[in-house]
């Protein structure tokens, strides 16, 4: 009869710990969603901004039609992503559009000057900033839910209900070229 209580005993211990586990990572990837969702309002407001920062510049950079062209594409893109691994590669495909056009703007002095232009560079400036910290959020979540995934024993709870490691919200390919690139000096 001993025995019997402590194989229930044991049995009690091993679903108690399996349920702390399931509710620590449901908490963890529901952290990173929430996380992502904030992420959600700033790519909005950049998307938002992209179309009316285009239309500005159309007038000046009428044979720089390729460059306007990819960041349609990729705004389109990103818009259209459902998931929040395809939404982080296609913004990474977005922001590597926008660092081409603001190499491209440098070229057009009037543009610069441009008063319209001005506002909408320092509202989309304001954006990137923001949209920077909640990436740092983002990716701390993430991190969090990796490490639960990744670790003993919760790994075992995570391998039944098969999540895996999620991806960061990171520079992208492109721009970690560009940044490990020396910075070009001119005089």
């Amino acid at each position: 009869m001993t025995v019997l209580y402590i194989l229930l005993g044991i049995g009690a211990l091993i679903i108690l710990w399996y349920i702390s586990a399931n509710n620590k990572l449901v908490a963890l990837k529901n952290n990173r969603e929430n996380a992502f969702a904030d992420i959600d309002v700033q790519l909005k407001q950049r998307h938002d901004l992209i179309p009316q920062l285009i239309a500005t510049v159309k007038g000046y950079m009428d044979h720089e039609k390729e460059v306007l062209l990819r960041i349609t594409e990729a705004r389109s893109n990103a818009m259209g992503a459902k998931t929040i691994n395809d939404k982080v590669s296609a913004e990474n495909e977005l922001s590597a559009a926008m660092s081409g056009f603001n190499i491209q703007v440098e070229a057009y002095p009037d543009l610069k000057a441009s008063t319209n232009f001005l506002q909408l560079q320092g509202e989309i400036s304001d954006v990137e900033n923001k949209l920077a910290a909640v990436r740092r959020y983002f990716n701390s979540a993430t991190k969090e839910l990796n490490t639960a995934i990744e670790s003993i024993p919760s790994n075992f709870v995570a391998n039944i209900k098969g999540m895996t490691p999620q991806p960061m919200f990171d520079l992208g390919e492109t721009q970690r070229e560009d940044l490990d690139k020396a910075p070009e000096i001119k005089f």
